[in-house]
């Protein structure tokens, strides 16, 4: 009996359909102590990347899912940044760069983060390192100013003091 042969295209869709069934919901690694997740990340010269996000929020899902989560699983960008993620209306108990005790919403407010999603990169004293990416505009741009602030921060960290 001869074997059959899958067209390509068959195997192209059905990829397609796997990648798009991923969890709509998918998250990003909640901040809960972001003084011990700056110290962390200094000691590993890496910047640590906040998203501040809303619930339902379709512009802040686009970009972790389509952006966000991908950098986190390649090792590339984990060679530079710890992620976080902020619910900018959340009660969840948060540890700032101080060690104070405060919440999602109250850090946010603090920082004055009002549109979403906005993207900070932190260093190691809570110091922004980059401009914040604020807003999404659409796909066709938003890696690339990902990488702007990355980049920017990864500068900023081997810079000489």
């Amino acid at each position: 009996m001869a074997a059959r042969m899958v067209p390509t295209r068959w195997i192209l869709t059905c990829l397609a359909l796997a990648i798009l069934a991923a969890p709509a919901h998918a998250q990003m690694v909640a901040a809960r102590d972001l003084a011990a997740d700056a110290r962390l990340a200094a000691q590993n010269k890496l910047a640590l990347l906040v998203l501040f996000s809303q619930e339902g929020c379709p512009w802040c899902e686009r970009a972790r899912r389509e952006f966000l989560l991908p950098m986190q699983r390649n090792a590339e960008y984990q060679a530079k940044v710890l992620m976080r993620e902020i619910d900018i209306d959340g009660s969840a108990a948060l540890i700032d760069f101080a060690g104070d005790k405060t919440t999602h919403a109250d850090f946010a407010q603090r920082l004055r983060v009002s549109m979403m999603p906005t993207v900070m990169v932190f260093g190691a004293n809570g110091e922004t390192l980059a401009e914040p990416l604020v807003g999404f505009q659409g796909s066709d741009y938003y890696g690339y100013f990902l990488d702007q602030r990355i980049d920017a921060a990864q500068a900023h960290l081997r810079a000489p003091r």
